[in-house]
């Protein structure tokens, strides 16, 4: 198969993975979206993985998106930024994306507040949550996530619409799923708060290499690259 062939294959079992992983864990078959992440691949191919039947699509550069975001099939998916924003390039990606997975500042919030509102838009956004701790990793503590919550729900023009995570890398699967495990306590304890104009609707969790575990933890958005689209170009 060619490279256009062996992606529209590998988008239709991922995507026949995600609803066989649901099942298995008691879940509905489509409660689970598959969002491809796209960093470094061409505009035809993320198209050919819409064709397939994917539906969300992930950019984790700003200047990609910019770059890739007019030839991108938007009547079929949706386009979502799922990497880390600074505030100096908030006006490049409200309006273009229809959700900011990786929101983890009141200062960010409040920048995709400001364009929101000027640009007449809604953007939803996810809250970062630094999971492991890790100095070397951008989001919110766990013990710091209610104030940040609090501090979102009173800005006009965003959204909050739930939780993201990248757990550490991990020896094996059960060390990760001990992170999904507390991010899905996390998700639910917000949850059961009620907090004003905070939905938690959405916990984006697992990539190629552990979507499955994330799934049998509560994860309802994947972010799949490489399992889809091979090793990385740089």
């Amino acid at each position: 198969m060619g490279r256009l062939e062996d992606v529209a294959y590998n988008a239709k079992k991922i995507l026949s993975l995600v609803c066989g992983s649901a099942v298995k864990y008691g879940r509905s078959p489509d409660s689970v979206q598959l969002l491809a992440a796209t960093k470094t691949v061409s505009p035809d191919l993320i198209n050919v993985a819409i064709d397939a039947g994917i539906r969300l699509v992930g950019e984790n550069r700003v200047q990609e998106l910019t770059a890739k975001f007019d030839e991108i099939n938007k009547e079929s998916a949706q386009v979502h930024f799922i990497g880390h924003l600074q505030t100096n390039k908030v006006n490049k990606v409200v309006g273009r994306a229809s959700m900011i997975h990786s929101v983890d500042s009141l200062k960010l919030a409040n920048e995709i507040s400001k364009y929101s509102v000027a640009s007449g838009v809604c953007t939803k956004i996810l809250a970062e949550v630094n999971i492991g701790g890790e100095s070397s990793k951008s989001g919110v503590s766990p013990n710091d996530l209610p104030e940040l919550l609090e501090g979102m729900s009173a800005l006009e023009g965003i959204k909050v619409s739930g939780l993201m995570t990248i757990p550490p890398v991990c020896e094996n699967i059960d060390e990760t799923e001990r992170y999904f495990a507390n991010m899905q306590q996390l998700f639910i304890d917000i949850k059961a708060k009620n907090m004003d104009n905070v939905d938690m609707i959405y916990l984006s969790m697992g990539m190629s290499a552990d979507f499955q575990s994330a799934i049998k933890y509560g994860s309802n958005i994947i972010r799949v690259g490489s399992a889809i689209f091979g090793a990385r170009i740089y």
